[in-house]
């Protein structure tokens, strides 16, 4: 199978209100089944929210799905040249009510969505989201092709998360190469200030990380605060996490290179690992 762009933006309605929003979804009940499951409130009152935003945003909606494409076809390109993965996916472009940004769902070798509403036209920082949800499906496929045992994975655990993470923003930074470093977990220009802080702030992070992971918390609950855009309540930063992630795996290529890096979480005491390394890191 060769990847397949499944492009819903010719049947999202020209004027759209709550009924003709949801025909639309209708119409691609199998990707907004799971778009709303996991990544977007369907309540009226949510909808009427994104119905207000759209007329702002449209042009740059527009942008986006002329560009969209091609730069896919380029990152894939890229996938191919530097890792020899070949993508036997599909990626669904959607207009979705300003949940998600972009998501794989939950398959062995997942699919991709790209929600347009949320993405930058701006090519660098479009082509950046573009690599970190390929760098998702790149790390199930590499390690599927290791002989993964995908039962022993516990997929709604922090540890996961980090090592998920961890590895895309990875790839994001060897497939498009060059950028101001803060795009990669903004994937946005001129958003310096989050690097920065988290950068002057790493050991408190850590440690703040590390003790909420201890705390007894719910995973729901530390993936809210470290790991979702609604989060943010330590520190006044989101998804922090995705920092910590990285340096985790900075740490673990520099001492046992990239490919044993992002296959971690093929070791049965894999979470022993990754406690030690935050032991490492704390004070």
């Amino acid at each position: 199978m060769k990847m397949k762009i499944n492009d819903t933006f010719g049947s999202f309605p020209d004027n759209p209100a709550i009924s003709s929003l949801r025909q639309y979804y209708e119409r691609h009940s199998d990707i907004f089944k799971f778009y709303f499951q996991f990544h977007c409130k369907n309540t009226d009152r949510r909808l009427n929210q994104a119905l207000q935003k759209y007329p702002t945003d449209w042009e740059s909606i527009e942008k986006v799905h002329e560009r969209i494409g091609e730069l896919i076809e380029g990152i894939v390109q890229r996938y191919l040249l530097d890792y020899q993965l070949d993508f036997p996916i599909t990626v669904n472009l959607i207009v979705g009510a300003y949940g998600s940004n972009g998501y794989t769902n939950h398959q062995i070798i997942p699919d991709i969505t790209l929600a347009m509403e949320r993405l930058s036209y701006k090519e660098d920082p479009l082509k950046v989201l573009i690599a970190h949800e390929f760098g998702h499906a790149a790390h199930n496929i590499i390690s599927n092709n290791h002989h993964m045992n995908w039962k022993s994975v516990q997929w709604d655990h922090p540890y996961t998360w980090l090592l998920q993470e961890g590895t895309a923003t990875h790839f994001s930074k060897q497939i498009v190469t060059g950028l101001n470093d803060s795009i990669y977990f903004s994937f946005n220009d001129n958003e310096d200030e989050w690097l920065e802080f988290a950068r002057g702030k790493r050991q408190v992070i850590l440690n703040e990380f590390t003790k909420d992971l201890r705390s007894g918390r719910s995973n729901k609950e530390i993936f809210k605060e470290w790991f979702s855009i609604n989060g943010g309540e330590n520190f006044g930063y989101t998804r922090l996490g995705y920092f910590v992630a990285d340096c985790m795996f900075r740490d673990f290529e520099k001492e046992i290179g990239e490919l044993n890096t992002l296959l971690l979480w093929k070791e049965d005491n894999f979470f022993q690992i990754v406690e030690d390394w935050l032991d490492q890191n704390i004070k």
